[in-house]
Order: C-alpha cells, then structure tokens, then sequence
C-alpha cells in the first residue's frame, strides 16, 4: 500500500472511531442524604425522577431546579411513568410494594404488594400494564394502572435486574444470577423465551433499540452484549468500564450508553460499518452508576455524590467510603 493510500485508510478508520462529542454539560445539585439507584427521565413533562433513599425528587429538565418530591417511601429502587394514567410507580426494596403516584400532585394514590425486593420497573404500552421485576423472590409482578391493583406474579427462576419493552407486547429482563436475558409476554403473562448472555457476566443494565431489534445489556465483567431479538444470541460485544449497573439507547442518534460506577466513566457503543464498537469514553464520576436517556433532547442523566474515604475494612470485609451529606446531584451528559 502506498503511503497516500495508507494515510487515507487511516484517516477513514479515524472518522469510524471519533468520539461522539458527549460530555458533562452540568450538575443539577440536589443535597440531602441517602443514596440511589434508578433514574427516569419524561421529556413530555421535561421532568427527571431521582430515587434518593426513602424519596424521589422531582426534577425541571429546562431550568434544573428541585419542584417537588414523591416521600414516606421504603427503600426506592424503579420509577416508571405512564402519562396516558396520569400516574408514576415506584418500587419500594423494604416493603415489597410498589407506590403509585399522581403525575400532577405527586400524591399516593395507591400501594399494592409485589413479589420480594421489587427492583427494576417497566410500562407496557400494548397491554397498558406494569411490571416490577423482584430481585428476592425471582418473579415479576403484573400490576393494572387503572386499578392500582396486582394482576399476577410470574416467575423467572433467576434475579431479575434491568427491564425493556419492545412496545408489542413484549419484555425483556436481565437475569443477573444466570447470565440470561428473558422474553415475556405481557398480555398472558408468561416466559416465552430465554437465552445465555455468553460472555457477558452478571448483566445489570439493558437497553433496547426497537427499530433495529436489538438488546444491549451492560455487564459486570466490562463487556456490553448486544443480543439480537429474532433470535435471541448475543451477536457482538463490546468492551465498556468497570463498575456498571445502567444502560440506555438514544434512539434518535443510534447510541447505546453504560454508566460506570466504578471507573466514573459513560461508555458509548454505536453500529459502524456493520460491527458494534464503542466509539467513545465520557468522564463522569466515581459512583455514577445508573442512567437514563432523553431521546428526544439527547441527554443522558446519571446520579452521583461526593465520598469521604473509606473506613478500614477488616480481613475478608468489604466497605464502601460514605457518602458526604449535601453533595448528592444529577449529571447531565450532552453536546
């Protein structure tokens, strides 16, 4: 190959593999104490859903500003919203129920059980139900919006994690301890399908691509699967950063997300020339381990905080460095 040649070949490899342009763009301070796990995003609303320990706040997208908080929960893991109900829902870890809340007032208006330590929640749009995904007891619970009320529990023989809906009456759902991903049909409900996540190890966060009919679930050993929905197989991996427990998929733009905690990191991964890559890395914050995506404004939301050093461990302990009061925030990654 010539040199002219091969400095254009190189320089076309450079195009597939520039970064994105994302970044942190701002901070959304919140404070208080407590920590966190999922966020949601409603850019109809242009509303943001923090989980914050035995709360939700309830977060401006446009001027970043704290308008209200969802409190007296147990424990919050998932929020979902189903606007055409007018209302949110609310896993609570502690005791085993899920709140249900008015979309305006962020008002309870009701509390049904779900099965042992709900986790993740979904809305089905084809059907018009709610799934919680109950990482004690290894089920699901079917809940109907219109009357607050648990329809069935359904198991899944493995630690449900993350959920996605395809918006045809399926959902998808990360089997953390198995390495799986499960298909379910929403309208009976029943396990339709299940299938190994292979090489991926202890898949937290999913993502779905609808248009494409592809999953993309982050996993613990650093690897993002991208499974492909007709059949079912992993098609491709891709490396991404450590400590993850959240994905995305901006639709618009073509991009899956990880947020990693453990290497304070946002690892993008798109489809170029066929082949799934990670394209890009975005410095983040220690810590800021769950996401979600607005599509429509591509933004990405994470939750962090500050830590203060980690107290000894003894031999064979594990300890986490304490989260400092007043520094709790949201990240919000852009252009």
């Amino acid at each position: 190959m010539t040199k002219r040649l091969l400095t254009a070949a190189l320089a076309i490899a450079g195009l597939a593999f520039a970064a994105e342009g994302f970044k942190v763009v701002s901070k959304i301070k919140i404070g208080g104490t407590g920590g966190w796990d999922y966020v949601a995003a409603d850019p109809d609303a242009n509303r943001i859903y923090a989980s914050h320990g035995t709360q939700v706040e309830v977060v401006d997208a446009q001027s970043g500003k704290v308008i209200g908080q969802i409190t007296q929960l147990h424990g919050v893991h998932g929020i979902a919203v189903a606007p055409e109900f007018g209302k949110g829902f609310i896993t609570n870890g502690q005791s085993n129920s899920v709140t249900i809340f008015d979309l305006k007032t962020l008002a309870k208006v009701g509390e049904p059980q779900a099965g042992q330590g709900p986790d993740s929640v979904c809305f089905e749009p084809k059907t018009k139900r709610i799934f919680t995904f109950n990482g004690h007891s290894s089920d699901s619970t079917a809940i109907d919006p219109k009357t607050n009320e648990a329809i069935k529990s359904l198991p899944l023989s493995g630690k449900p994690e993350e959920c996605a809906a395809d918006g045809t009456g399926k959902i998808y759902v990360n089997l953390e301890d198995s390495n799986e991903i499960v298909e379910i049909d929403a309208a009976k409900p029943a396990v339709l399908r299940r299938a190994s996540l292979a090489p991926c190890e202890s898949p937290s966060g999913l993502a779905i691509d609808i248009k494409n009919r592809k999953l993309f679930s982050a996993c613990g050993n650093k690897v993002m699967a991208v499974t492909d929905i007709p059949s079912l197989k992993v098609v491709a991996t891709t490396p991404i950063g450590a400590g993850t427990d959240g994905a995305g998929f901006d639709s618009g733009l073509g991009l899956a997300f990880s947020s990693n905690g453990g290497d304070g990191t946002l690892s993008i991964v798109k489809e170029v020339n066929g082949k799934y890559q990670t394209v890009d890395t975005v410095t983040t914050e220690r810590g800021a381990r769950t996401m979600t995506v607005d599509s429509r404004n591509h933004r990405v939301y994470l939750l962090a905080a500050e830590y203060g050093p980690a107290p000894e461990a003894q031999p064979g302990q594990r300890v986490r460095p304490p989260i400092l009061p007043d520094t709790f925030h949201i990240l919000v990654v852009g252009k």
